[in-house]
């Protein structure tokens, strides 16, 4: 009973991993049309559920204020997620390429110190540096490359999670015979 519970856990695994390496793929491949969509998709969520507290705000007889308060938040945050999300995903961008460009600086501070008490890892330090800060760079000036970045680490969270989920169930055959 075990193993073939297992073994189709296993198995859904794999469609779901399936599932991310498809998703994945498309935020490499398109992701200004994948956070348009999602964007659009929360910010009407949003604006749905604050349309939904006013409803209740006037079935309730008017009772409860904090309702139309948090209604009109949920409305106007909607509607700014749905059509601000480029200037929301820019910037979230700009402020993650200069937290990368800064830990690769400190890095290469680290770098010369090592360099200092004669330690061989100075050289795989300053390397690693000089590829953190090409990393911000590069993410600073390319508008997809947060979305591609995380695509890609979707895609390969999918292969992995497939290569284990075949051991799995191959393992749940010596194991539970």
């Amino acid at each position: 009973m075990w193993k073939k519970f297992l073994k189709k856990s296993g198995w859904t695994d794999i469609i779901v991993s399936l599932i991310f390496i498809i998703f994945g793929i498309m935020l490499i491949l398109r992701p200004e049309a994948i956070v348009s969509a999602i964007s659009f998709i929360l910010g009407g969520i949003f604006v749905i559920m604050g349309i939904l507290k006013i409803i209740d705000y006037y079935s309730n007889g008017k009772q409860d204020n904090y309702l139309i308060a948090v209604a009109v938040v949920m409305i106007i945050v909607g509607f700014i997620i749905m059509f601000f999300a480029d200037i929301i995903l820019s910037v979230f961008r700009i402020l993650i390429a200069i937290w990368i460009i800064y830990s690769g600086i400190m890095n290469l501070q680290t770098a010369i110190v090592w360099k200092d008490y004669k330690s061989r890892l100075w050289l795989v330090t300053l390397l690693l540096a000089i590829v953190t800060m090409i990393v911000g760079i590069y993410i600073l000036v390319n508008t997809g490359a947060i979305m591609q970045t995380i695509g890609i680490a979707i895609l390969i969270y999918g292969i992995v999670d497939i290569i284990e989920s075949f051991i799995f169930i191959k393992k749940v055959d010596n194991y539970l015979d």
